[in-house]
């Protein structure tokens, strides 16, 4: 590990420098504006595998925007290891709020500032420079590595089942090693062993046939179809924090006993929260804590409420933006039947409500933390950053990790070098450079410790 060190510290600028290089390409894959440079940055991906050292590095044109693979399989007695990451990001708006610009890359504080650069271009990057290393120092992997990295992650990836159906052998591996979440803090990591699916919902309510004067003749004749759907939305949701759906939680495993005491004893505390995001106190479902709302306990949230506007109208529709965080055992399409129920009970008169599924909806994912690939990472990250290494859920959503763990029934390790507080989609996201070299050293130990773990 000493000359790995010695190599990453000597070129530690080099890599910085091409780490910028690959946040200022903007792919942001939401809407078509970015579609050029969503092309682009799928070809810049390639030559990095490339100059990685990588074979067979392709661009596949899986319906939407392209899928980059590559990999290297030399290694007839070792096991094969899928790397998955992903080029597109978020839009970067409000871009008031950021003090650089986002695909300007700018380095304050040890801490790389743009868009990207921890979700997910910072963390992919290192995997790909982990591999180069190992190359350029050794030659040879004692395993068989593959990497696919595609392009739509942040719009739910909707080519890449399609893609496997199309390429069912071409991905097939030992286990996944994925690097898209976060560490419990600075100089603290934790291997995620569980993700929450999410279901996105559309509620459009129909009103009138044109938006009304609230004088004349119609204020206070026509159901306002902004305040039918704040009745909605009202609804469900009890005062408490508890959903009000009916059936909402039927499926919804109990925090165990385990989890509880592993979790009250993490170096995290709900009001040192409460004051880091300047809020009079954290709120949620009653009887949980934040970490345990986070990562076990299921969530409706609303994101975007339209209609109307300062005109003294009644407006024809109104529309909102709800989506469901589900946990282990909740399917998206059941909780969908019984959301979608609740909110026609619960319809007011004089409008008509529809409830949409923005589309099937990603089931929630544990990983089998006894892997010995797994434990692994555990190891790696002590080895490197010299403290333990907890075990954390996310309250986020991959939705390609339960499709690869579906469709090849292996393991996923979720590896995550990103911080809680890194505000990923959000103004002013970044990567911290302490991760950036304690990351690269943690995955070369983990590849080089690989055969001899199993």
């Amino acid at each position: 590990m000493e000359l790995i060190h010695l190599y990453f510290s000597g070129k530690r600028a080099k890599l910085l420098e091409e780490l910028k290089d690959f946040i200022r390409i903007p792919s942001v894959s939401t809407g078509s504006d970015g579609r050029k440079e969503m092309f682009h940055c799928a070809e810049h991906v390639a030559r990095l595998l490339h100059q990685a050292g990588l074979e067979h590095v392709q661009e596949f044109a899986a319906g939407g925007y392209p899928i980059v693979y590559g990999d290297w399989l030399h290694a007839p007695d070792g096991p094969t290891v899928l790397v998955y990451g992903h080029y597109d990001v978020q839009p970067a708006e409000p871009m008031e709020l950021w003090k650089s610009p986002p695909f300007q890359p700018e380095i304050r504080e040890e801490k790389l500032f743009g868009r990207g650069a921890s979700d997910n271009k910072g963390q992919i990057f290192l995997h790909i420079k982990a591999i180069e290393a190992l190359l350029e120092l050794k030659g040879h992997l004692p395993f068989n590595i593959k990497f696919c990295i595609e392009g739509e992650e942040e719009i739910g990836s909707p080519s890449f089942s399609p893609f496997l159906q199309a390429n069912p052998d071409l991905l097939q591996a030992d286990w996944v090693v994925i690097s898209d979440t976060a560490m419990l803090r600075e100089n603290q990591p934790a291997v995620c062993y569980g993700l929450r699916g999410l279901l996105g919902v559309q509620i459009d309510v129909q009103g009138p046939a044109m938006d009304l004067p609230s004088g004349s003749i119609y204020g206070g004749a026509v159901q306002n179809p902004l305040h039918a759907l704040v009745h909605l939305l009202s609804s469900m949701r009890k005062d408490n924090g508890r959903i009000a759906v009916e059936g909402f939680y039927d499926e919804v495993l109990p925090v165990t006993k385990e989890e509880r005491e592993a979790w009250a004893g993490l170096p995290f505390r709900d009001s040192e929260w409460a004051q880091r995001l300047k809020v009079p106190e954290l709120f949620g479902e009653e009887g949980y804590t934040m970490l345990e709302r986070a990562w076990a306990r299921p969530t409706l949230e609303i994101h975007g409420v339209r209609g109307g506007g300062e005109q003294t109208i009644i407006p024809s529709t109104a529309h909102a933006h709800v989506t469901c965080r589900l946990v282990p055992e909740q399917d998206p399409q059941v909780i969908f039947r019984r959301l979608e129920k609740h909110i026609l009970a619960h319809a007011l008169p004089g409008v008509k409500v529809t409830v949409t599924a923005e589309d099937s909806g990603y089931k929630p994912y544990m990983t089998p933390i006894n892997h010995p690939a797994i434990r692994l990472a555990a190891e790696a990250y002590e080895h490197v950053y010299g403290v333990p290494c907890h075990w954390i859920r996310a309250g986020g959503s991959i939705p390609v990790v339960e499709t690869l763990a579906r469709q090849f029934e292996i393991p996923v390790v979720l590896m995550g070098f990103g911080l809680p507080d890194g505000n990923v989609h959000g103004p002013n996201e970044y990567f911290s450079l302490r991760n950036f070299d304690k990351g690269l050293l943690t995955l070369c130990y983990y590849w080089l410790q690989l055969k001899e773990s199993l």
